[in-house]
């Protein structure tokens, strides 16, 4: 009895990919990674689930430093939106209004898992991922609401008195306990009493009622050396 030949299927060759959309790929990749493991998980591993040779990955990053650096830019920098700067700036809104907005927008960005994962293994690790990020924020975020609430409250104007490190140290309070909630429900699994929105609402509300009283106290009992933005801190 004669046997029919089995076709020969031809093996599907890989589409191959774009300098860019490589690079691309590894950085996604890297992202999923370090989220799952840490920033002790090595590039041999990396290439191992992304399915190529570890010297590919350092064609297009010479180390794992600058692998980090391209992570640092994927998911904090490239998801930070420039227009959240000029609503927090827009007097023509109450400031209550567009702290609640901007914090609304801000934590549904921040409060992914791989932004917090990254942000936390970052620190554990002691990289500077968590260094990149304090110094944007300050720069981008809180110096602005600081004028802003300045502003709006009719205290020294920043021209004549700029935002004092004291200033952003009382801010990051308020700033570090939006932060904590995300953890509290990201991480730690807690029971929260408050959904965001009204948690957020509440915050800001506590901010506009303290904050700005603190702040004229400071203005006036505080030495020049104190108020001083260029003294260096410990």
């Amino acid at each position: 009895m004669l046997t029919q030949p089995v076709p020969i299927i031809p093996r599907r060759r890989q589409r191959r990919l774009s300098p860019a959309d490589r690079r691309q790929q590894i950085v996604s990749a890297a992202v999923r990674f370090f989220a799952e493991v840490g920033f002790d998980g090595g590039t041999r591993e990396l290439a191992k689930r992304l399915g190529i040779t570890q010297p590919l990955i350092y064609r297009y990053f010479p180390s794992k430093d600058d692998l980090i650096r391209s992570v640092y830019d994927e998911v904090y920098l490239s998801r930070w939106r420039s227009e959240w700067e000029a609503m927090i700036a827009d007097r023509t809104v109450p400031l209550r209004r567009r702290l609640i907005t901007f914090y609304e927008h801000y934590t549904a960005v921040i409060f992914a898992p791989d932004w917090i994962r990254i942000y936390l293994f970052s620190g554990l690790r002691g990289l500077e991922i968590n260094q990149w990020w304090i110094s944007f924020v300050e720069t981008h975020v809180l110096r602005k609401i600081c004028e802003e609430i300045r502003w709006d409250h009719g205290l020294a104007d920043v021209e004549n008195l700029p935002i004092s490190t004291a200033e952003l140290d009382l801010y990051w309070m308020f700033h570090g306990g939006i932060f904590y909630f995300g953890m509290r429900r990201q991480v730690y699994k807690a029971k929260l009493n408050l959904d965001l929105s009204a948690f957020i609402t509440s915050s800001v509300d506590s901010l506009l009622q303290g904050y700005p009283a603190t702040v004229r106290t400071l203005l006036e009992d505080a030495t020049p050396a104190e108020l001083d933005p260029q003294t260096p801190r410990a």
